[in-house]
């Protein structure tokens, strides 16, 4: 039995690896200030013995004795982290390296929950872990993007100089049941819309594509990831690589919703990126990772979830 801290544990990922680490037998702390994480994500574990809840803030300094640290905390949609930006760049950035201290004095191994925003809006396509990035450090997304930039530069410092044994995931976009129905990104906005029967709102001319996977193959690329050698830091990306344009995405959605919503255009948001798909050579290689849940078999499931909480007035869409 190993004992775990999650950062960011009762948010949307980190309640599915709360779930996939207790199951494996671990002893498995959830760290949270709930800012977009909620306890309804984790209430079922309540009560577990292995299983412990405690809110805080990663902006502040958190001592346990732990053998492994996995850092997701931070607002992961563009509604959350732009509401309060230097929120979102201090809890990447002061949250990293409280989290990298503590690995430091535990020495525990840490994983970073980084992100595909670090490539920005990409001229390499698809994107390897070698591609720099294209990232506008002054624009509206720069908090969270530039954000989990520093955090990898932090990861890999503590790493040279102190020896800590880190990892680094990329992850891509994700779904599944568990986001908030004011999450704010594309796959909870078009559900929720297409089963209230309201437009659909598509920004841009819906052409710029993206790569969508479902959570519980993100949570088996984490932990993967986390369980390879020291010599393996990454990062490494943690993506499908079937591609969606955004138009065709909202047109599934509408099918298997049975819609009878109307898919409207509007104005493209500033920096928002035209193209997305990750390479995961990397990935397969080190790892013997792919995902395996194709996009109508997990938006099938993620449809059912928000069926069942739509009508909840603790996850109303903020208008």
């Amino acid at each position: 039995m190993k004992r775990i801290l999650i950062t960011g544990g009762a948010g949307f990922i980190g309640s599915h690896l709360c779930d996939r680490l207790l199951k494996e037998g671990n002893d498995v702390i959830c760290l949270d200030n709930f800012l977009t994480g909620t306890k309804r994500n984790i209430e079922h574990l309540i009560g577990n013995k292995y299983f412990e809840l405690v809110r805080h803030d990663v902006t502040l300094p958190f001592y346990a004795e732990v053998d492994e640290i996995y850092n997701l905390a931070c607002p992961a949609s563009p509604v959350h982290y732009q509401v309060n930006p230097i929120k979102t760049i201090k809890t990447s950035v002061m949250g990293a390296i409280n989290m990298l201290g503590l690995a430091k004095r535990t020495k525990a191994k840490i994983l970073q929950a980084s992100t595909s925003e670090v490539y920005g809006n990409p001229e390499v396509h698809p994107q390897p872990e070698t591609y720099w990035g294209n990232v506008n450090p002054l624009g509206t997304r720069s908090s969270y993007d530039e954000g989990k930039r520093c955090a990898e530069s932090l990861f890999m410092s503590y790493y040279h100089q102190n020896g800590v044994r880190i990892k680094i995931a990329r992850i891509f976009n994700t779904y599944g049941p568990r986001m908030r129905l004011n999450d704010g990104r594309v796959v909870s906005n078009f559900i929720v819309q297409a089963l209230k029967n309201e437009p659909i709102t598509v920004y841009g001319n819906g052409k710029q594509t993206r790569s969508f996977q479902y959570v519980d193959d993100v949570v088996d690329g984490l932990v993967r990831l986390m369980n390879t050698n020291n010599d393996i830091t990454g990062p490494v990306n943690i993506g499908n690589t079937n591609e969606y344009s955004v138009e065709d995405l909202a047109s599934i959605i509408k099918r298997l919703t049975i819609s009878k919503s109307e898919i409207v255009m509007h104005p493209l948001p500033d920096d928002d990126p035209m193209k997305r798909k990750p390479d995961i050579s990397l990935a397969r290689e080190i790892l013997g990772w792919e995902p395996l849940i194709e996009l109508e078999q997990g938006l099938t499931q993620t449809i059912d979830y928000y069926k069942s909480k739509i009508d909840s007035t603790d996850y109303i869409i903020k208008r």
